[in-house]
């Protein structure tokens, strides 16, 4: 008799855990918290308005090496939700 254990997946944030045909966000005003998408995404109407709306009132600044949103993580999930459906 076999013993099933679940597997434990490793938070990192290296391109290594980036599935092919998704990239990683940063999203947050202050805490950032990473979220990875579909690339789709990012051609998107609906997601292209958040990422106009983010270069216009917090800019553009990317420290952390990959593309940061500095808009609130609920704005990020509604929107990204929608995307989803």
């Amino acid at each position: 008799m076999a013993i099933r254990m679940p597997r434990i997946i490793k938070k990192s944030s290296t391109a290594k855990d980036v599935p092919k045909g998704h990239c990683a966000v940063y999203v947050g005003e202050e805490q950032k918290k990473r979220f990875v998408i579909p690339i789709s995404f990012l051609s998107h109407p609906l997601f292209q308005n958040l990422l106009s709306q983010a270069e216009e009132e917090f800019g553009f600044d990317h420290p952390m090496g990959g593309l940061t949103i500095p808009c609130r993580e609920d704005v990020f999930i509604n929107v990204t939700s929608r995307l989803r459906n």
